[in-house]
């Protein structure tokens, strides 16, 4: 097993989950993560979170690790080491070999560590190393550098970091239905709190519905994306994402949305009128056809 916040599911951590499973061959690998960021219950402010839980369990997922143990962080930290290591890592994992990051601490009043991990391994027959994400990148990446990115946009720059595209999960949820107004129907996504979303702009992007129970995914959708405040309708909207796909056709309130976002196009502007907007969004759509080598629709 491997234990961490994996948040955002970056080339350090996609790194680790191969090291973990060709440790593992054979035998079952499992990462452990938290339900909240430690940093925000300990200190009370957390980094803005790349990945919502839900959204990191299935990025995990796909990475072809057989099991996913996400613990209620604010009970174990009230544990003593003996009885993490004991009692979850032992007998209920059965653990036979263990992966940390570097410096990393466990327990009540963070006693354990990777000398203890190594220590009870003698008696619990299982062997505790550690590793530090700037190792496993091979590089100095750091999550910092992401959310940096992140902020200003550079979905691209995001995507080379991470490892894969830059994308949100959120369910779809009802607006005030303008976009149908103006001939481009938009799904509404609702971020988990602590998500932050790109900088507000026009996006190319992919929209992929996961089945919120079991996982399941259907292939991904052709879309351009609105992050803003729609600053024409003086609406005022914080971090508002909106999406519409090109070939429509789909009732998606209620459904869980994963966004992959992979080019920007522009900022957000404000319009002289609704006339000036829908022509921008012309042009935004047709950037996007073009992005995808599909055909302008008249």
């Amino acid at each position: 097993m491997a234990v961490g916040v994996f948040d955002g599911v970056h080339r350090g951590h996609q790194e680790v989950i191969r090291r973990l499973r060709e440790r593992a061959g054979e035998r079952p690998s499992v990462v452990v993560t938290f339900d909240e960021h430690p940093r925000q219950v300990l200190t009370g402010s957390g980094p803005p979170l790349l990945t919502s839980l839900a959204h990191r369990v299935l990025l995990l997922g796909r990475s072809g690790i057989d099991g996913v143990v996400v613990l209620p962080f604010r009970e174990v930290m009230t544990w003593n080491a003996d009885r993490f290591i004991d009692e979850f890592l032992v007998e209920t994992l059965g653990v036979s070999w263990v992966l940390v990051g570097e410096d990393h601490r466990f327990g009540k009043n963070r006693k354990g560590d990777l000398a203890l991990l190594q220590e009870r391994g003698q008696v619990g027959d299982f062997q505790a190393e550690e590793i530090a994400l700037e190792q496993a990148l091979g590089g100095s990446i750091s999550s910092t550098a992401i959310r940096a990115a992140v902020a200003a946009g550079e979905v691209e720059q995001a995507a080379e970091l991470l490892g894969r595209p830059l994308s949100f999960l959120g369910e779809v949820v009802h607006g005030d239905h303008r976009g149908r107004t103006i001939g481009f129907p938009t799904a509404n996504l609702a971020l988990a709190e602590g998500v932050s979303a790109p900088a507000c702009g026009v996006y190319v992007a992919e929209a992929r519905i996961v089945e919120s129970q079991t996982g399941a995914e259907e292939p991904p959708l052709p879309a351009v994306v609105n992050v803003g405040r729609r600053p024409t309708f003086k609406a005022n909207d914080p971090d508002l994402i909106e999406a519409h796909l090109l070939d429509g056709g789909r009732d998606l309130y209620g459904q869980e949305l994963e966004l992959s976002f992979l080019r920007r196009l522009r900022d957000e502007k404000i319009f002289a009128g609704v006339d000036d907007l829908v022509a921008q969004i012309q042009r935004d759509v047709g950037a996007a056809r073009d992005y995808f080598g599909l055909q302008h629709t008249t």
